[in-house]
């Protein structure tokens, strides 16, 4: 038996339910403290999820609880001095995204916790649902040969109404260089380099639109296609305005496809099938067309079970909480946040818009 690990979460926001939800499921962890600036809120998260003690003051819970894993899941711009702290009173660090607000203060946050001989690592939840992982082994397994092309999509109508809308109590990520959509811009990123991980950023052209051009939101919009030494090429695309909601990854190669919707999870992958070139499209849609049916079905057991496209982030934090137990590397490294943080900065960049 390995001894649990004392946990502890830094901010009750709506995230801090799924972290909170798996430390309290877990027999790796123990909720040692949850700390929120609301005396209210994170007293209220710590008697939900069985903590043994609400803080105010995170230096007060690092000093008296003395974690080993700590949560980070306050607003982008804290995570920096907050994660410093945490890695230097000795604690293991999981960051929600964006780690840092550039690469350069991300590497320098990596010395600190190479300095601490501690662990750093930034939330890449959705590398770990389960259709990303089944187009992973395609991927590998060379069922879709060589990766050509790779196209991740996010669709939402945050104008509609929720938290980024509400213009008397605005969203900190409206202050971030993307805006709001700097939220969503680091899951593009790291799934695009999950299935193209070697592109070279050689060719970027990001176009950033405001469409209804008020204040609140910078950018609402994001169309960017990244063309790789050998001809790979990579589209994100982000939209307040298309619909319905989706976070769709279509990944290409130059045997076959697959595709899938976060939102609504499924997979389909067309190749060649038995039966040779004439039969394989009636193959094709006999089997994609048994798989949907049977994604409705689970689909709609898990609206009714309230199951969220959260399942990844519960993947990852039970491997990151073995491989600390373990002493073990953990399953996000310095090259795959690295990685992530290039390629957002190269996106953001000036001379890479249209």
């Amino acid at each position: 038996m390995t001894a649990a690990l004392k946990s502890a979460v830094i901010g009750t926001g709506v995230i801090s339910k799924q972290h909170l939800s798996f430390l309290q499921e877990s027999e790796l962890a123990n909720i040692v403290g949850v700390c929120d600036l609301s005396p209210a809120a994170a007293s209220y998260a710590a008697n939900t999820f069985g903590a043994a003690a609400a803080y105010t003051s995170y230096t007060e819970m690092l000093e008296k609880a003395k974690p080993d894993v700590v949560h980070i899941l306050t607003p982008p711009k804290t995570h920096f001095p907050i994660a410093t702290d945490c890695l230097q009173a000795g604690s293991h660090v999981i960051c929600e995204k964006p780690v840092a607000p550039s690469y350069s203060e991300f590497k320098d946050l990596w010395q600190v916790s190479q300095a601490c001989d501690r662990i750093l690592i930034e939330d890449h939840n959705y590398r770990f649902n389960s259709p990303v992982r089944a187009i992973k082994n395609w991927v590998e397994d060379g069922t879709l040969g060589d990766i050509q092309d790779v196209e991740i999509r996010i669709a939402l109508n945050l104008r509609g109404g929720g938290r980024y809308a509400d213009k008397n109590l605005p969203s900190p990520s409206h202050k971030m260089p993307a805006g709001v959509i700097h939220d969503f811009i680091t899951h593009l990123s790291y799934l695009l380099l999950e299935f193209l991980p070697d592109i070279d950023f050689n060719r970027i052209s990001a176009a950033w639109s405001n469409h209804a051009k008020d204040d609140l939101f910078k950018y609402d919009d994001l169309d960017a296609l990244i063309i790789g030494v050998g001809g790979t090429h990579g589209r994100l695309r982000f939209s307040c305005y298309t619909a319905p909601d989706c976070f769709s990854i279509t990944v290409r190669g130059n045997k076959g496809y697959a595709e899938t919707d976060l939102f609504q999870p499924y997979l389909r992958c067309v190749k060649p099938r038995s039966g040779g070139q004439q039969l394989s499209p009636l193959v094709n849609h006999f089997v994609n067309g048994w798989s949907l049916m049977s994604a409705s079905a689970r689909n709609f057991k898990n609206k009714v079970m309230q199951k969220t496209p959260y399942e990844g982030l519960h993947y990852l934090l039970g491997q990151t909480y073995q491989a600390v137990s373990a002493g073990q590397t953990p399953p996000i490294n310095f090259n795959d946040m690295a990685r992530t943080s290039q390629l957002v900065e190269a996106l953001l960049a000036e001379k890479n818009r249209l």
